[in-house]
């Protein structure tokens, strides 16, 4: 892991597209910034620690993602791009990978001389595309390789848009068509699977829950993948390091959501409280979630009537605020520490990018390569993912393993990982195994506090001795 030795902060958008400021030997015609740009060098420092192609560094001929994918394959690299605006008062830096790390990431990318990169992710379907592409340069960053003749596709993975004019929502379906997708079905093998039961519970904020019951039952558990992410070589994985009110944390694991074009094909959490013994919606059953979920769930089959869904919404949210005030633990969405959904399905993702085969077959051994490279310059705390408080780290890092890099990132944060599921199971010894063992404990000291944990997890998160 490296750090900012001076402010943690991005260089400023008028900076894009982000050149670095010093020559490296392995980018010899590459332009040298005037603005200084240290995000550029941290990036460069996390693979060279890695050791990938660690004999020809200091030369031009270093080529550290050559490790790992042959010339003229196909990268993937996958940013997280969940929004195109914090819906709290934190602002983009903290919510979305940042451009001046996508640039030096691509640069690298670019070096391992692929036929075809794809830089995609599917944001949530309220997500407005074209808004987030003008977040800090981006357009900029992009445009600036295939003007070098370098094989660049932006790609949206979405099937489902949602837009909202005057209040009022409406969802366009079916944007993409299914051909640009493979079926990858875990099975009896899936982590869902010992939860499967009462699969007529399982649930997806804003989808009509009849579209996800085809797809997981017992013995059936089927993820729609984008067809890029099974034909690629390589995924080159960077997301953004946050606090997250659903997991717990979002940093590598969390980050595959976006492989999917059907969010109905991925349980976030089940309808119901905890204490029923049938959902992890909530903790306690109160009449009132119990109805507000009815009503959100009648408002999801009806999305084609945008008045009816309003009207429903608005019941919705008063049915919880009314709920919230005799239970200050009663949380919509499975946003608690007591989900049990959610971290199944994000292993599930993870097991099918690396033993899925193009025809999205599970195979037993791994079918492509994987890096991540972690955003943590400007972190997310507290209402992650859609509404984090900035936590300035000044931290990029690097890791083979994604399990490895949440591990990485929950220390940073100050979480302990034995308090997230999504990190207690992820090196479990089942088929199809992320990873082998987990790291030793990490330990840190960084000058800055721990992140706030999320509403619905505080108190049950943070590392010991570590205070937000």
């Amino acid at each position: 892991m490296r750090r900012l030795q001076g402010a943690a902060e991005y260089p400023p958008a008028s900076a894009a597209p982000y050149d670095p400021d010093a020559a490296f030997p392995e980018f010899p015609g590459l332009k040298v910034a005037a603005v200084p740009n240290p995000v550029f060098a941290l990036v460069r420092d996390c693979l060279r620690e890695l050791g990938l192609d660690a004999g020809r560094f200091g030369t031009r001929a270093w080529n550290p993602l050559g490790d790992l994918v042959r010339p003229g394959g196909k990268i993937v690299v996958k940013p997280n791009w969940v929004l195109h605006r914090n819906m709290g008062a934190g602002g983009m830096d903290c919510m979305v990978t940042h451009p001046a790390v996508l640039r030096a990431v691509l640069e690298y990318v670019f070096l391992a001389r692929p036929a075809q990169v794809v830089l995609g992710d599917a944001p949530i379907q309220g997500c407005d595309f074209e808004r987030l592409l003008d977040f800090g340069g981006l357009r900029t960053v992009i445009a600036a390789f295939p003007a070098r003749g370098l094989p660049l596709a932006v790609k949206d993975f979405r099937r489902t848009v949602m837009t909202e004019e005057r209040g009022l929502k409406s969802v366009a379906e079916e944007l993409r068509p299914e051909s640009d997708y493979v079926l990858v079905d875990l099975g009896p093998d899936s982590w869902l699977e010992p939860i499967s039961r009462d699969w007529k519970k399982f649930r997806v904020t804003v989808y009509d829950p009849r579209k996800m019951w085809a797809h997981h039952r017992p013995g059936r558990h089927r993820f729609l993948v984008a067809r890029d992410i099974l034909a690629a070589d390589l995924v080159v994985n960077v997301p953004k390091l946050k606090a997250h009110k659903k997991a717990g944390i979002t940093c590598c694991l969390k980050n595959l959501i976006g492989i999917n074009g059907n969010k109905e094909y991925l349980p976030h959490h089940r309808k119901g409280a905890a204490d029923s013994g049938a959902g992890d919606n909530y903790a306690h059953r109160q009449w009132q979630m119990g109805l507000a979920e009815d009503l959100l769930d009648a408002a999801n089959c009806l999305r084609g009537w945008p008045r009816v869904y309003r009207l429903c919404e608005k019941v919705v949210w008063h049915l919880f605020a009314k709920a919230n005030k005799r239970d200050a633990t009663a949380q919509l969405e499975g946003s608690w520490h007591g989900n049990d959904t959610i971290w199944r399905t994000c292993l599930d993702l993870n097991r099918a990018l690396l033993y899925a085969g193009p025809d999205g077959q599970m195979r037993e051994t791994p079918q492509r390569e994987e890096i991540s490279i972690v955003d943590a310059v400007v972190a997310g705390q507290g209402e992650g993912p859609l509404a984090p408080d900035p936590l300035a780290t000044g931290a990029v890092f690097a890791a083979r393993n994604p399990a490895v890099g949440d591990y990485v990132g929950a220390a940073l944060l100050g979480f302990d990982s034995a308090q997230i599921p999504l990190l207690r199971h992820a090196c479990d010894e089942i088929r199809w195994r992320i990873c082998a063992r987990p790291p030793a404990r990490l330990a840190f000291a960084p000058p800055f506090p721990a992140a706030r944990a999320p509403k619905g997890w505080a108190g049950h998160l943070e590392f010991p001795g570590r205070a937000g």
